[in-house]
């Protein structure tokens, strides 16, 4: 072989050589692009169930989104340590955007959203197919130094079947509002139709019981301002719902109650329309004929622990982290 033809050999074989580099180094980035999740740790109650993605074609902003597939019920997680301030409060939010999700046994409160790892503290929880929306958790770090901000399909309640895309995380400090003007909502449920102890449960509040409860959240309006020496003040919107509830949450101790679960997806859209600070719920548990159905152990008060509408403290959220 002549020594031209030598050369021209070697050269075809360096171009080969260095197309299959090329090649190798395209699929090898478009692997890690996918599969790249950054700091975050990827987690599943049933392992190698759900799929955890980077999403280029389905986004909202221009970086890729975080793709988690559950085709079998699951509840899969992707999270990040964060250290946080003690006693101080936070938000975080997220942009998400779901295909098919669906609770098993239709449970509310789970579904893609914002949760820490380890506690009963979430955001709203997103199910069905909808277009990208802005969720939010608002949260107190209490006693922790740090904490497992995660994005989750499922929740601590149960698991989900679906598809979800977060993208655009924040997660913002507060600082303690020095305003004396409080925003409650109470909503006022007309019927309660509910299955206790597999006996249907259907109790209905009469034109007197309303008319009653609004004349406390005035008295109660009067109340705070009087009791605080017009240092505070109470604005109270309410709201009458025909949509019966149809679940409430049960408690060795305490019995039956108004779970945040129970009552989120009917509310969500006229809280999230507003600013309020706290949230009351009002419904009947009982009548001359159900008078013991339904088992209550003098509930005193509760609150919605980590939703979208919990603002157990009034804050302003003003600092990125």
């Amino acid at each position: 072989m002549s020594h031209g033809g030598f050369n021209m050999k070697n050269k075809i074989s360096n171009i080969l050589l260095w197309i299959i580099i090329i090649i190798v180094l395209i699929f090898a980035f478009k692997f890690y692009k996918t599969n790249n999740f950054n700091e975050f740790i990827r987690s599943e109650v049933t392992l190698y169930t759900s799929k955890f993605k980077r999403d280029n074609e389905v986004k909202y902003s221009k970086a890729d989104s975080y793709k988690i597939i559950s085709e079998k019920e699951n509840d899969a997680t992707f999270y990040k340590k964060v250290k946080v301030q003690k006693n101080t409060p936070y938000k975080v939010t997220c942009m998400v955007k779901t295909e098919n999700v669906i609770p098993e046994k239709e449970i509310s409160g789970v579904g893609a959203q914002i949760s820490i790892v380890g506690t009963t503290e979430k955001s709203m929880a997103v199910t069905g197919t909808n277009d990208w929306q802005k969720i939010e958790m608002i949260f107190n770090s209490k006693n922790r130094e740090e904490v497992d901000i995660g994005f989750r399909l499922g929740g601590y309640l149960g698991k989900c079947t679906g598809t979800a895309w977060f993208s655009d995380f924040t997660m913002k400090a507060g600082v303690l509002d020095d305003s004396n003007s409080w925003n409650f909502a109470c909503f006022i449920f007309e019927d309660t139709n509910v299955v206790v102890n597999n006996k249907e449960v259907e109790i209905s509040m009469t034109s007197q019981d309303i008319i009653d409860i609004q004349d406390t959240i005035s008295r109660f309006q009067t109340s705070v301002k009087e009791m605080s020496n017009r240092k505070m003040t109470a604005n109270c919107d309410t709201y009458i719902v025909k949509q019966p509830i149809t679940k409430l949450s049960y408690d060795e101790e305490f019995g039956y109650y108004v779970a945040a679960e129970d009552i989120e997806n009917i509310i969500k859209d006229t809280v999230n329309q507003n600013d309020y600070d706290h949230i009351f719920i009002v419904i009947r548990l009982g009548d001359e004929k159900h008078q013991n159905d339904i088992k209550i152990n003098d509930w005193i008060g509760l609150r919605f622990n980590g939703l979208l509408w919990n603002r157990i403290f009034k804050y302003k959220i003003t600092k990125f982290i």
